[in-house]
């Protein structure tokens, strides 16, 4: 069975799309539609900015958004089975198996990225990436440190990013050293997703949500808080709302899509990430770009 995969925050590149762009007028003419919805235009970042600029949240987030969608648009969805979306990537895949339009995805993204940017300025927080310890080690530990600091993403086995209140990724990070982690890495990012610091985002995101349409899915998404099939609209909009203040469990799912049946992994958008990691989960299954 083929899975779609699609990326989250991080795949970004400058000159990203424009290929796309540049390849058929109806991938055009849904790019360009970016530039209405969204009021400025990102078009013109996404293929000629700075890295500086498609790192700020609110750019990045659609850039990725639309970008995915427009790979998707290029292969006519390949025929696949079941989805998924690593963070901000759910979006896409929602797009991909029917739930969400293109239209009020993007307004939702943005919405997303503006709430957690918000978030961010008001309580400056850190991330911090773990390799090579068990994911039950990283949870205890967590556990132990006073002040907020959670597992946020389960990338693959021996790769944990924790978040939470600076102080407390710091001293966690100094506890996983002792426990044996190869490699504690503060991340570059100025906020702790995927954490219970991010609930003033959730609750701006989720009146956004409760107001645009959602549809039955077509092929089930593998959600990043459940891990499993899900298929019914109002479930999607519950588990997409939880996904800012709780983990990510891409290993997790990637394991269950597996366990489904799901042998040959296609990637959409922009990037290789999800390919590496899918392949550390499973090295049996076959992962490949979708152009």
């Amino acid at each position: 069975m083929k899975a779609l995969v699609f990326p989250g925050q991080g795949s970004q590149f400058v000159g990203m799309g424009k290929e796309l762009y540049d390849s058929r007028k109806d991938i055009k003419d849904l790019m360009e539609s970016a530039n209405e919805i969204l009021g400025f235009d990102i078009l013109s970042i996404m293929f000629n900015g700075t890295d500086a600029d498609l790192k700020k949240t609110e750019v990045t987030q659609p850039s990725i958004f639309i970008h995915s969608v427009a790979a998707l648009k290029a292969v006519n969805g390949l025929g696949a089975e079941m989805v998924a979306g690593h963070s901000l990537g759910e979006f896409s895949a929602l797009v991909a198996n029917g739930v969400l339009s293109f239209d009020d995805g993007l307004k939702l993204v943005s919405e997303r990225a503006k709430a957690m940017q918000e978030a961010c300025d008001a309580n400056p927080s850190s991330m911090a990436a773990i390799l090579g310890l068990d994911d039950a080690k990283v949870e205890e530990i967590c556990a132990q440190i006073s002040g907020i600091v959670v597992p946020a993403n389960y990338n693959c086995p021996g790769q944990l990013v924790i978040s939470g209140e600076t102080p407390a990724v710091e001293e966690a990070c100094a506890k996983l050293k002792e426990a044996g982690a190869k490699r504690a890495l503060l991340l570059p990012v100025n906020g702790a997703f995927h954490s219970p610091l991010m609930q003033p985002a959730q609750e701006r995101l989720a009146a956004a949500i409760e107001k645009t349409k959602f549809r039955k899915a077509t092929i089930p998404v593998y959600q990043n808080i459940t891990t499993t099939a899900v298929t019914n609209p109002d479930e999607i909009k519950q588990n997409l709302i939880a996904q800012l203040t709780g983990p990510v469990k891409w290993t997790q799912s990637v394991q269950n899509m597996i366990k489904d049946g799901a042998s040959n992994f296609v990637e959409v958008g922009p990037g290789k990430t999800l390919q590496g990691l899918i392949k550390k989960i499973d090295g049996s299954v076959e992962a490949a770009s979708a152009i």
